[in-house]
């Protein structure tokens, strides 16, 4: 049986858009991959003689991030001209996306950009991989923690390099639906590249096997125009009214089904995403001015989101997102509905980061929030020298980078741990920690 480890720290635990809980001087016991209990440090109990003991009084550890909307594959293209969707798409992704056909190169991507995701305390989300089956494979293998995957589904307005027949299309989500149930999603990559009887027989696969099913929506208006365009022409879409209606009738929507964007939806669309209690995925860095290396998509309105009753998280979409840490997100999100004044406070984007993922990803149980009994997956940052007891003061220190130093947010993370192990530390943490 391995050591009790016992971390003295502070804690910060996210419950809700308003409700963040601080405490200091705590002990987290942590037995194997699970927390085993959180005390005040003054009532840790008596400890086994080999116990571990780690100070880090003047850290706060917080849970892990779930980044519910990427794209693995387009790492590579995170800094490449952005001058609107579709050209980024057909000039600078797709061609990288092809690259994954070769296994080799998709096996040593996938380790690296986990051991990436790892570092930036990422272990939970929804991801986009490339056509590929095996790339699927790669992914499941290589990333730490509660992630869905599933490979881009592209059978007609695609390039030919990346086109796949109806049939070879249904037969990789049959394969990997069976194979990984709940682990894989169901990944149309947006409408116009997916028949509409791709997606119908899809999604029955996917709710035999109770995977997740994700996809686009929504992003842009020019987007929606060709989206709409292309349906009308289509058998049985000639009168759809709305991009979301589009999915409605391939089946598509439903409660283990995550939309990225949605940031331009009517009253209708809204209704139909409540009815069907479909969730949305919030990019806000890549949906951010072109000035600021987004897309210029728009900004999202979750207040009206929310008043719809339509459950969402926010996620980074690498690669239209030009950074994988969800810190950046954070800072996206908060700055860029700053003038506004409409309650996107540092607390609601570190629940809509953490606990919020996991219980559209049905492991809040056991994920996105640090108590006795979940899952010892923590990250540490350092603890502000401001003395605050507000919450939100306390969040907008620790979290809080300049758009001109957006890199600094990579180096936020002091510690991090996967499963009760350390798999990661910067070099300022040891100036931080004192051993036992």
């Amino acid at each position: 049986m391995k050591a009790l480890k016992v971390i003295y720290c502070n804690l910060l635990n996210s419950e809700s858009d308003t409700k963040a809980h601080y405490t200091e001087n705590v002990a987290i016991g942590i037995s194997g991959s699970h927390i085993k209990f959180i005390v005040p440090k003054k009532e840790v109990p008596k400890l086994p003689i080999d116990t571990e003991t780690y100070d880090y009084s003047q850290m706060i550890a917080l849970p892990a991030f779930f980044d519910m909307h990427f794209h693995w594959v387009q790492d590579d293209v995170r800094e490449m001209p952005k001058d609107n969707l579709l050209d980024w798409l057909k000039n600078y992704t797709w061609p990288t996306e092809a690259n994954f056909a070769k296994k080799k190169y998709s096996s040593d991507k996938a380790q690296s950009f986990a051991k990436k995701m790892l570092q930036l305390g990422t272990m939970g989300g929804g991801c986009f991989s490339s056509i590929h089956a095996h790339a699927v494979d790669d992914a499941l293998k290589y990333f730490k923690g509660e992630f869905i995957v599933g490979n881009v589904l592209m059978t007609m307005n695609s390039p030919d390099y990346l086109t796949q027949t109806p049939r070879q299309a249904l037969d990789s989500v049959k394969k990997l639906s069976a194979k990984y149930k709940e682990r894989y999603a169901l990944t149309p990559r947006f409408a116009p590249t997916t028949h509409p009887h791709v997606m119908n027989e899809a999604a029955m696969i996917a709710r035999l096997n109770k995977s997740f099913t994700q996809s686009h929506l929504a992003e842009t208006k020019e987007e929606i125009d060709y989206v709409l365009e292309l349906f009308h022409k289509l058998p049985g879409f000639e009168k759809v009214k709305t991009y979301t209606e589009i999915y409605e009738r391939c089946g598509i929507l439903g409660p283990q089904t995550i939309m990225g964007h949605g940031i331009y939806l009517d009253e209708t669309e809204l209704k139909m995403l409540a009815k069907t209690k479909t969730h949305l995925a919030h990019c806000p860095s890549s949906n951010a001015p072109i000035s600021q290396k987004g897309l210029g998509s728009g900004l999202f309105d979750f207040e009206k989101t929310e008043k719809a009753k339509i459950s969402w998280a926010l996620a980074s979409d690498i690669g239209a997102g030009p950074h994988l840490s969800m810190i950046d997100v954070m800072n996206s999100f908060v700055v860029q509905n700053k003038k506004k004044n409409n309650g996107a406070t540092w607390t609601k984007a570190l629940y809509r980061s953490t606990l919020k993922g996991a219980e559209i990803l049905q492991c809040g149980q056991t994920h996105g929030s640090l108590h006795a009994k979940k899952m010892a997956n923590l990250i540490f940052v350092e603890k502000p020298q401001a003395k605050t007891q507000d919450v939100e003061d306390l969040l907008s220190h620790i979290f809080f980078v300049p758009q001109n130093r957006r890199e600094e947010c990579d180096l936020k993370l002091l510690k991090v741990f996967f499963q009760g192990s350390l798999v990661g530390q910067s070099a300022s943490a040891a100036l931080l920690h004192t051993p036992n």
